[in-house]
């Protein structure tokens, strides 16, 4: 009796029975490490090749239009082909442009434009994997399991986005192509998981009816651009969609600071060593709140409390940005991160209860477009903004704004904060 409370609380673990997925989940968790690792290394490396903000703000377009053109496709993709030999190819190019990058450190190459160059193809090969695995996991675990697989999933992303940052903030210190490295070794566990996966093609799925197998057929005959514009046209015409995607669009590209650490890192916390706390602290915020999340299932006027969640994060933002040591810097991107996975938790909710099944794909697809597009034009922005205002003001005043425009869509608009679940 006494193990009760602890099981009603305690992470679903029942999906690593399956030796399929079990081989997946730590591929993919492994590959989840060395892809938070680079994501440090690279932009610390830019702005050691050029001192400017301006142009790690470049990565993140360098990585924008890439990821958002094969996140779609690559979803297209994964129905049409044999979704493990698409994983395998996609993953294998996001290996090939690691070491790359692994092997311009080593020769010190030194050039700007080849980092962009091998963040946008690695963008790319990233989205279409991305993509093919999200679609590979309803074919590896029963339909029952498969909250419970994306949850373990979703804890080991997060776990990663704090060790990843903090692995990197410890090996850069030596040499940056020690970072790379990592991630290159990482990737082979990835590639060992797909290999051992069974192939995948498109047809029946296990545990569907006839019925239902002939609308996933006809669904995947039916993915093309026109479905893509169909479902954006859908959020348009829907004020509560909509303004939920406005909302997440404004706190990522407003109060998204990350483009401006590698400068505050050296110019006000004394170095490197203070890189990976930085990074890693807004995803550290979200795996507290995750491991403490059961009242947010409670809450019923969850547009309401979405539009709370932005305003903490757009105000925590700007308060980091005034900090002067780096314990108070870090626990406040922290609290914004915690924020912030509230506010993704009613998105990702309001999405999936407002919308009707049958364009519940479509969404989704929008959806992870804009949770990955939204903070690269953020970083574009910050590192835009530093550099006729410089640092602070780039990153005090983007909280603010998100702050300052959070409120006036809702107040305009009162559609979301008026929402019920």
């Amino acid at each position: 009796m006494t193990g009760r409370p602890v099981n009603r609380v305690a992470i679903d673990t029942r999906p690593l029975r399956h030796p399929a997925y079990r081989r997946v989940f730590i591929g993919n968790s492994a590959s989840f490490f060395g892809t938070q690792v680079t994501a440090v290394a690279v932009p610390v490396q830019m702005y050691a090749l050029t001192h400017s903000s301006l142009w790690v703000g470049y990565l993140g377009i360098a990585g924008l239009v890439p990821l958002l053109v094969f996140a779609l496709w690559g979803g297209a993709l994964a129905d049409a082909l044999d979704r493990r030999r698409l994983f395998l190819v996609a993953s294998s190019l996001s290996c090939l442009v690691t070491l790359a990058l692994l092997g311009q450190a080593l020769l010190r190459v030194r050039s700007p434009g080849l980092l962009l160059g091998l963040v946008a193809v690695q963008s790319a090969a990233v989205a279409v994997a991305s993509s093919t695995a999200s679609a590979i996991v309803p074919r590896i675990v029963p339909l029952p399991e498969i909250p419970a697989a994306n949850t373990l999933s979703f804890t080991a992303a997060t776990v990663a986005g704090v060790a990843g940052p903090l692995a990197a903030g410890a090996v850069i210190r030596y040499d940056i192509a020690w970072a790379y490295g990592i991630d290159a070794v990482t990737f082979s566990l990835a590639l060992w998981g797909a290999l051992r996966l069974p192939p995948l093609l498109p047809g029946h799925v296990a545990g569907r009816s006839g019925a239902q197998s002939a609308l996933v057929s006809h669904d995947r005959n039916r993915a093309g651009w026109s479905d893509v514009l169909f479902g954006l046209r859908y959020i348009g015409t829907h004020k509560v969609l909509l303004l939920s995607f406005a909302i997440d669009i404004v706190a990522m590209v407003l109060a998204q600071p990350r483009a401006l650490f590698p400068a505050v890192a050296q110019l006000r916390f004394g170095g490197n060593g203070a890189i990976g706390w930085l990074f890693a602290s807004i995803a550290l915020g979200s795996a507290v709140a995750g491991l403490t999340s059961g009242w947010i299932g409670r809450i019923r006027r969850q547009g309401l409390a979405l539009v709370c969640a932005v305003v903490v994060w757009g105000l925590a933002v700007a308060a980091a940005g005034l900090a002067r040591q780096l314990w108070l810097a870090v626990a406040l991107l922290a609290l914004g991160g915690a924020a912030d996975l509230v506010s993704a938790v009613y998105r990702q909710t309001i999405l999936q209860t407002y919308a009707p099944d049958e364009l519940r794909g479509r969404m989704g697809g929008v959806f992870t477009a804009v949770v990955a597009g939204g903070p690269r034009l953020g970083d574009l922005r910050a590192g835009a903004m530093a550099v006729p205002l410089g640092i602070t003001t780039a990153w005090v005043g983007g909280g603010l704004a998100c702050v300052a425009v959070a409120v006036l869509l809702a107040a305009a608009f009162p559609a979301l904060v008026r929402y019920r679940t």
